[in-house]
């Protein structure tokens, strides 16, 4: 059974259903009102749900998404723009906020502890976000699957950064880097790997994010919000990308697109294939099956990859080849929505 949390502007859906195949499913609307920004579970400990929102704090559930608290925190804000859930210990938590801070827990949310520095960087005088251009945040967080120690970062706007001492000390702007960072990923099977989908292109690391490549080719809109690399193969990349941020994020002007590379070939767009795109729909969020991160477990799964925006929820059991709707209750009012996050879960 699987478990897809949908976090939208302003409510939660949480569905359940059979796995890849698209219909059955059950609806459940969650912290309906709240402003979301996004949403994570781990395979270690699947019945807790953690959701971050815009000035409406951190919220956590302990029964796989029935019920919801808010968790009292001394962040700097009740901004909480991105959450990771350490893949080797799924009591270890980690936010990123807006003003940009991160904080991290050991005990699954009880408790909070500040990573100083962040903003002591060199080039943090010229981070800023366009729409609030008098603050930045910490638009994604990701941990190492091989170094629990080893924390990616994506400041919106302006730099990854990277620690290697888990948030002693950070490393910013490597060779190669995005500086506009919507989404990273890592994958169980390719030590050092990172991929980045940043508003200024794609980027690939082998090495931990200390150097990067910038394969383009093919890829004719490069503003890049959301990238899922395949459980089973490293080298076959879903990518989500627009123009710019007007035709990713407003529904009214909304123009974007889903994209696939692999074995270092060029991108392709993945026209007619199941999955909106082009006018009027906005950038796709992605997500993987989390599932023990081992091959046999990837493996299994295959090449399943869910994706929200917002004409629904859709799966593909081959990587993209084919996208099918899922079955749940998409509300008209939602089309006029754009996502925030996805995290789905193999029950």
């Amino acid at each position: 059974m699987m478990r897809v949390h949908a976090a939208l502007r302003d409510r939660l859906l949480v569905c359940r259903g059979p796995g890849a195949v698209p219909t059955d499913w059950t609806t459940e609307t969650r912290l309906e009102g709240h402003n979301l920004e996004c949403v994570a579970v781990s395979p270690g400990a699947p019945e807790r749900v953690f959701v971050g929102t815009f000035e409406d704090g951190l919220f956590r559930s302990t029964d796989g998404g029935e019920t919801f608290e808010r968790l009292e925190t001394d962040f700097v804000s009740e901004t909480v723009m991105s959450l990771a859930i350490s893949p080797h210990d799924p009591d270890v938590l980690y936010a990123g906020t807006e003003p940009s801070r991160i904080y991290r827990s050991t005990d699954g949310g009880d408790s909070w502890s500040h990573l100083e520095g962040l903003i002591d960087l060199p080039s943090e005088s010229e981070w800023y976000f366009p729409p609030r251009p008098h603050t930045h945040h910490v638009r994604w967080l990701e941990v190492d699957p091989f170094d629990p120690d080893r924390l990616y970062v994506g400041v919106e706007a302006g730099a990854f950064v990277y620690s290697t001492d888990g948030g002693e000390t950070w490393h910013e702007r490597p060779e190669g880097s995005r500086r506009d960072n919507h989404s990273l990923s890592t994958h169980p099977d390719r030590e050092g790997r990172v991929y980045s989908a940043a508003g200024d292109g794609y980027a690939e690391s082998d090495d931990g994010g200390e150097r990067w490549r910038q394969p383009q080719q093919g890829l004719e809109h490069t503003y890049c919000w959301s990238v899922v690399p395949n459980p089973a193969d490293p080298e076959r990349v879903l990518l989500s990308s627009a123009s710019g941020a007007s035709s990713a994020h407003t529904a009214e002007t909304a123009e974007s697109y889903v994209y696939r590379r692999e074995d270092d070939e060029e991108w392709i767009r993945l026209d007619d294939r199941g999955i909106p795109m082009g006018n009027g729909v906005v950038r796709t969020v992605f997500d993987a099956p989390a599932t023990a991160a081992d091959s046999e477990a990837a493996a299994e799964s295959g090449s399943v990859v869910y994706g929200v925006n917002n004409q629904g929820l859709f799966v593909t059991d081959d990587f993209g080849d084919r996208w099918s709707p899922v079955n749940i209750d998409w509300a008209d009012a939602l089309e006029s929505q754009t996502p925030r996050g996805l995290a789905v879960i193999d029950d």
